[in-house]
This record gives C-alpha cells, structure tokens and sequence, in this order.
C-alpha cells in the first residue's frame, strides 16, 4: 500500500470536534514556465476535497489553482466523540485522487 498524501489530525472538546490536514500535492495553476526548458508546466491542481464523519459529510470545498503547494485545511464541526472516524479525501484536475482516515482523540 502505498503512503497517503493526507495527514489527518482531529481533536474533540466541548462538543466541537477541530480537524487539522496537510496535503501532500504539488499544486500546479498551469501559468509557469519551467526556468530549463521554458515550456509551459501543466495544470496539475486539487478541485474537489470531502471530509467525512461517520460516513456524513461534514465539509466539501471545490479548489482551483490558486490554492498553494501542500495546502493546509483546518475546519470544525459541531459533534464527534473519541475515537470517531474522519476522513478525508481529494480528487484533482488530472483524475487522481487520495483519501485517508484517522480517528478523533
């Protein structure tokens, strides 16, 4: 299996559960050149993130490419218990797409 592009941390207190990520994608607007060769790099850019609780949507955000290399998303909802799944997972402008599951503490 190979490793996750996703690091999931989520935290419940109060009855708020806050979940921290970082993305592990090179985030490409398609609009550089490459110094060496001078051609253009291709777009290469997240454009749909669902997160997850119990398997009930809880967050989805549609990016483009201005969103930085290796983005970071926070976010909170209201409810989660310890030990609760939250996934996360990411879809980009090339087809690929990656998710990942950690439990809330």
């Amino acid at each position: 299996m190979a490793k996750s592009s996703i690091k999931i941390r989520a935290k419940a207190k109060g009855g708020v559960t806050t979940v921290k990520c970082l993305i592990n994608h090179p985030m490409e607007t398609g609009l550089r050149k490459n110094k060496k060769t001078g051609k253009m790099i291709p777009a290469h850019f997240i454009t749909d993130v669902v997160a997850k609780h119990n398997d009930a949507e809880v967050l989805s955000a549609q990016w483009s490419g201005g969103i930085s290399k290796n983005p970071y998303l926070a976010f909170k909802f209201s409810g989660g218990a310890k030990g609760d799944p939250v996934s996360i997972a990411w879809t980009d402008n090339q087809g690929k797409s990656d998710s990942a599951t950690a439990k809330i503490k």
